[in-house]
């Protein structure tokens, strides 16, 4: 089955200069809604999981690459995600696919998302650095206080907070620990000690 997916922001926005020879796909599926939105939450989006765990998905086509997520993290993950599942991804702009026609991996498209991966790394860096930098200009004005010591979420607390609420959706979904991390983002630790804390609730209350 080959689908062409795309997504436009506003429902003002014109999406037929990213729909070309839609004869020749099996599904047309077009978002409305803001990129910020990761691929599989959104309501077409959604559609691309459900063919994909229904085994019917084996080529996904997009106008650009950013179509695929929010961020480069979330594009990245999404086109490995994918790519792991032998869905054939076929990107118009830039030019570039996980698979080749012959079933192999495209080398082109390996290099350049190798390229992307070393930049969302100095993006998440450079982001770090701010962070950094924010907390230390802080500091010297006597206006970061950091975490107050003894102070601690309870585990409710904790499966409340809108990140919790996240991972626990993507574990849900199967996601891995390494793909829910990129996607969020969060640590691992930070992963595993919400997945034990929901556990440990769960125990208290069967």
């Amino acid at each position: 089955m080959k689908v062409l997916y795309t997504r436009v922001s506003t429902t003002e926005q014109n999406v037929d200069r990213q729909i070309i020879n839609k004869d020749n796909y099996d599904y047309v599926l077009v978002d409305k809604c803001s990129g910020s939105i990761p691929l599989f939450e959104r309501p077409n989006g959604s559609e691309i999981e459900k063919l994909i765990a229904w085994g019917k998905l084996k080529e996904l086509h997009v106008h650009s690459i950013d179509r695929l997520g929010r961020n480069t993290i979330d594009v990245l993950s999404t086109w490995k995600e994918l790519t792991e599942k032998g869905v054939r991804i076929i990107c118009k702009n830039p030019s570039l696919q996980n698979i080749d026609e012959n079933g192999k991996e495209d080398k082109f498209s390996e290099l350049m998302i190798s390229i992307l991966s070393t930049l969302s790394k100095f993006e998440r860096d450079q982001i770090r650095e701010r962070q950094m930098e924010g907390i230390r200009i802080r500091k010297e004005k006597g206006l970061y206080r950091g975490r107050r010591i003894n102070t601690r979420d309870t585990p409710t607390q904790l499966l409340k907070k809108p990140k919790s609420k996240k991972i626990l959706e993507y574990i849900d979904k199967g996601y891995t620990y390494e793909n829910i991390s990129k996607i969020i983002p969060c640590s691992r630790t930070t992963i595993v000690k919400v997945k034990k804390t929901r556990e440990d609730l769960q125990m208290v209350h069967s």
